[in-house]
Formats: structure tokens, C-alpha cells, sequence
């Protein structure tokens, strides 16, 4: 099947430049996903010098050196339920940003169906060798995207002359929740069928011992229960709710709270990092456990997948060269910000030394050092 050919408006550089700058001039004025300034010349890898990043190592060092530095219970939970709400405030108040067109229409589409693919495959992937828990939280990682990386390839275009369209900020917001939503329902599935698995197993051990008053055991949640825990579970239901609320209130609304939405965000994951950082370092041995090599491979295998899927799609779909990129970009990052702040609550029995430090530590710098260019490269040959 070729790709699909749709009339282009035929719009030259000086004419696009308001639609191209539109969403994402606003978006990063506003404070609404992070402005990176590499410099001329400069190296991408300079966003891993950014204060949340180098608080993360931080805790890592504090563990390392057995310092008694900790964050209470209480306040990670609420650090967590804040990063979420302000997370999906902010991707609802995008969504209202910008005009709609087949061109956006296509690119949204294509990233919710990437957003909903990419945790499917991964999480069977991973299954192979490690448990359901750091699965799921591993799937959602990856499915779900980096606003960091985004920007910076963003960046990236810009200083190239490659034109993109300011609807990609909204495919980056609408992209962060779908892989943490079918993660939750990936792990209530297996879940459910390994409780069945142990129930049968006992019933052919001990005929008509779950007989009667037992029977419960041996039923299985129908998908309405599934759903029910998937899209109400606490963090979800939040990071959802606060889409909903930001898309209806849109940016008058947000000025009542930009304040605390965007000036508090950046504190307050410096502390989310801190403590992660110290959780992952005390549990570097169930990253050895699961295999550090397989995960080493696995972090730097699937960006490379996931970024060969959307370049065939946004191929197919015909995107222009610039907005393929940033959706490719997207595809190929994992996050460490809106999925960990999930994972926490939603999938407590998960390791942040696996996902996080896979995601922060291998997958996030390879993004920005290798994949960037090697993306660029490969859609700049394949569109000219």
C-alpha cells in the first residue's frame, strides 16, 4: 500500500510560520512544556544537566554513600497526585490551542494509535523475563512519551529550517496517558488469569474444595470491571479528569492557575526525582536481578523499533517531513515524569530502579545523542 495522497496547501515558509510557531510559541511562553536552549552548536546532551535531572543522581549518591536523606511516604504520594494533575492540566490546555486540519487530525490520530500499540507489544515483550508489575510499569515507560526529548528535537528543526506544525505539542499531550491506561489493564488481565490459573490448579489438587460459597474464586472480572479499575484508578483518573478540565477551561482558565501549575513544577519534581533517585539506587540489585543486560538491550532496542513503526506510519499518512520527525521523536522517548508519578500509586509493586533508571538513564540520553540525528536522518532520505 502507498501512502495516502492528500491535496497540500501549498503554503511557503513565511506563510506557514504562524501556523508552525502558533501552538508551540504559546505553549512554551506560557510555560506550559519546557523551553530548551542548546545554544549554537551546542549538544543536546545538555538537557541532562538540568536541575531535576542532577537531583535524581543526587538521591543515587546519597544512597550509594548510605546517607539517612529520605522523603516521608505522605509527601512522595502528594508530590505524585501533583505531577499528574498539572501534567494532564497542561496537556488539556494545549489540546485547545491551534486549528484543526487533516494534517493535525492525521498526526493525532497516528500518535494515540502508537501510544496504544507500544505497551501491547512491550509488555508481552517483557514478560519473557521479568514480572507482570515491572511490566506493565516498563510498558507504560515506553508507550507514554518525554516532553524533554520532544523539545529538544523541536530545537533541533529549528535551528535546521525544517518547518513543523504547532498541533505536535497537543499529539505529545494526548499521548501520555493512553500506554498508562492500557498498562494497568494489561496487569488486572494477567493478574486475573494467574488467580484463575492458582484457582484451577488447587480445584484438580482438591476436587470440590471452591464448590458452593467458593464459587467466587473461580469467576473472572468481565471487561466492564477491567475498565472500571484501568480508567478510575486514582492516578489515571486524575491525569484524565485534569485533560477533561484543561480542555474545557483552556487558557483563560489556566492564567487563574499558572502560578501553581507551572512556577511550583519544576520544585516540585527536583523532589519527586530526589526521592526516586534514592529509591532506584537502593534497589539496583533488582535491575541486576532481572537482567541488566537484557534491560540495557531492551532500553536501547525499543526506541529503535518504535521509532521505525512511526516512520513507516507517518509515511503512509503522508505527514510532512517535520511533523514526522516530532512524531517519531515522541514514539521513541519513555517517560520519566508522568508515568513514574503513576506507576508510584497505580502499580505500587513495580521497581523505580527498573523502569526509571532504564528510561532516565539509558534510553533518555541515547534519544537525545543518537536517536535525534539518526531519526532526522533516516525521514530526511526517505521524504526527499
Amino acid at each position: 500500500m502507498g501512502p495516502i495522497r492528500r491535496r497540500r496547501t501549498g503554503m511557503h515558509a513565511a506563510e506557514k510560520s504562524g501556523t508552525t510557531s502558533g501552538m508551540t510559541a504559546f505553549a512554551t511562553a506560557s510555560g506550559l512544556v519546557p523551553q530548551l536552549t542548546l545554544g549554537e552548536g551546542g549538544s543536546a546532551l545538555a538537557a541532562l544537566a538540568s536541575p531535576p535531572v542532577l537531583f535524581f543522581f543526587l538521591g543515587m549518591l546519597a544512597a550509594a554513600v548510605r546517607s539517612n536523606l529520605h522523603i516521608p511516604k505522605a509527601v512522595t504520594k502528594l508530590l505524585s497526585l501533583y505531577l499528574l494533575w498539572a501534567i494532564g492540566f497542561k496537556g488539556g490546555v494545549l489540546m485547545t490551542q491551534g486549528e484543526v486540519g487533516e494534517e493535525m487530525v492525521l498526526s493525532l490520530a497516528a500518535g494515540m494509535l502508537m501510544a496504544v500499540v507500544v505497551p501491547v507489544w512491550t509488555f508481552f515483550l517483557l514478560r519473557r523475563f521479568v514480572d507482570v508489575y515491572n511490566a506493565a510499569a516498563l510498558a507504560a515507560t515506553y508507550g507514554s512519551i518525554s516532553a524533554v526529548t520532544f523539545m529538544a528535537a523541536c530545537d533541533v528543526l529549528t535551528a535546521r529550517g525544517i518547518e513543523y506544525g504547532g498541533h505536535m505539542v497537543a499529539a505529545m499531550a494526548l499521548m501520555e496517558s493512553p500506554a498508562i491506561v492500557a498498562a494497568v489493564i494489561l496487569m488486572r488481565v494477567s493478574e486475573t488469569r494467574s488467580r484463575a490459573g492458582a484457582s484451577t490448579s488447587h480445584e484438580q489438587a482438591a476436587p470440590g474444595v471452591n464448590d458452593g460459597a467458593h464459587g467466587a474464586i473461580k469467576s473472572r472480572p468481565g471487561w466492564g470491571t477491567l475498565m472500571h479499575e484501568a480508567f478510575l484508578n486514582g492516578p489515571v483518573f486524575l491525569l484524565l479528569g485534569s485533560l477533561l478540565i484543561g480542555m474545557l477551561v483552556g487558557s483563560k482558565g489556566y492564567e487563574a492557575v499558572r502560578p501553581l501549575v507551572v512556577d511550583a513544577f519544576s520544585g516540585v519534581l527536583v523532589f519527586f526525582l530526589l526521592d526516586l533517585g534514592i529509591l532506584a539506587a537502593r534497589k539496583l540489585k533488582t535491575l541486576a536481578d532481572a537482567g541488566a543486560k537484557k534491560m540495557v538491550l531492551f532500553a536501547l532496542f525499543v526506541p529503535l523499533v518504535n521509532a521505525a513503526c512511526a516512520i513507516g506510519l507517518a509515511k503512509l499518512l503522508d505527514l510532512e517531513q517535520g511533523n514526522a520527525v516530532l512524531l517519531t521523536v515522541l514514539c521513541a522517548s519513555a517517560s520519566y515524569i508522568a508515568v513514574p508519578a503513576a506507576a508510584r500509586i497505580a502499580i505500587p509493586k513495580a521497581q523505580p530502579s527498573v523502569y526509571l533508571t532504564m528510561a532516565l538513564g539509558i534510553t533518555f540520553p541515547f534519544n537525545l545523542g543518537v536517536g535525534i540525528p539518526l531519526y532526522m536522518w533516516v525521514i530526511g532520505s526517505v521524504w526527499s
